[in-house]
């Protein structure tokens, strides 16, 4: 059975999502942040604070090759999953991909007192824009994908992806 994996920027809903998912499925989460952050025993603030974002990244790419391996999981992504495509061809290899899309108003306060988040230091809201901007591409390339801005609950989007997930699973 394939997996579900979930991608997107910070805040896009992927967690909450993805429980919903969960859930109503059956089929066991797995949060990739806190999979690293149990291996890694730091939080990843800690880690792109001590290693860098570089060996985050290494951390994150280790983790894809491993739960791509793996069926019938509802799989969590970092937000920054997409930097890398042989994350998204690996996990596309295995399961359905749903790209979960947001505004940065949203991002923004969904995220706002969320301090475990390295690439918002200093001025969160500049930098929501700036990365959002530059992953907008990589996100938007994703052949499935769902907007989440300004949605009032997850419920909708987690049925809508079990639908197309029943639509599409062999």
């Amino acid at each position: 059975m394939k997996n579900i994996v979930l991608v997107g920027f910070m805040g896009s809903g992927k967690t909450t999502v993805g429980k919903l998912i969960a859930e109503k499925t059956g089929m066991p989460l797995l949060d990739m942040d806190a999979l690293i952050e149990e291996r890694a025993g730091k939080a990843i603030t800690e880690i792109f604070a001590d290693e860098g974002e570089a060996h985050f990244r290494q951390l994150e790419r280790e983790m894809v090759q491993e739960l791509s391996q793996l069926e019938g999981q509802i799989i969590s992504t970092g937000g920054g999953i997409v930097l890398n495509p042989d994350n998204i061809a690996d996990f596309e290899r295995t399961g359905l991909v749903v790209c979960l899309l947001t505004d940065a108003q949203t991002v923004l306060e969904r995220v706002k007192h969320d301090t475990s988040r390295p690439l918002l230091a200093g001025d969160k809201e500049k930098q929501i824009l700036e990365i959002l901007a530059a992953r907008k591409p990589l996100y938007e390339s994703i052949a499935h994908r769902i907007d989440t801005s300004g949605r009032p609950s997850p419920e909708p989007t987690a049925m809508e992806i079990i639908e197309l997930y029943h639509a599409i699973k062999p």
